[in-house]
């Protein structure tokens, strides 16, 4: 727990920033889809099975704040359509992404195997978020770390 936690305000908390932007089933879901290579509207609404205008408020909050870039493209013969792709910010969310999945491969596979396995290309071999301290000492837990307040904590 934070050192005396109560005498900072939770006012500009990362944690809470971020889930304003991306803690949403629907968008999580529209990342999901997104690292799994799905590019256009029409492919993420059938992937997903959410509805259109749903799936419109999410990309376009998803571009507003660059973790996607909407990208024209045209097919032979069809006016001009667009796509979307992860931009270096959103690519920064996969060991997010890939944390949730483990947790609910752990959790909530009631007994099955994992539906997705996600593999280095380079290797083959399992990929796998995990917490690492910059010494490099691996599969932290909660138990063995500590929170204090950063330069921007707010003290009450």
């Amino acid at each position: 727990m934070l050192a005396n936690r109560l005498e900072y305000s939770a006012e500009n908390c990362s944690i809470a920033r971020t889930l304003e932007i991306v803690g949403e089933k629907w968008t999580l879901l529209v990342l999901r889809e997104a690292f799994y290579g799905v590019r256009r509207f029409a492919d993420f609404l059938t992937a997903i099975g959410c509805a259109r205008n749903i799936l419109s408020d999410r990309l376009a909050t998803l571009v507003e704040h660059d973790v996607l870039e909407r990208c024209s493209y045209r097919e032979a013969g069809q006016r001009e359509r667009y796509e979307y792709r992860l931009t270096a910010k959103g690519l920064d969310l996969l060991p997010a992404v890939v944390a949730l999945m483990q947790w609910g491969d752990r959790y909530l596979a009631d007994g099955q195997r994992p539906p997705v396995h996600i593999t280095h290309r380079g290797c083959d071999a399992p990929v796998r978020a995990e917490i690492v301290c910059a010494t490099g000492h691996r599969d932290l837990t909660a138990q063995q770390t500590t929170v204090s307040p950063g330069p921007g904590a707010i003290a009450k």
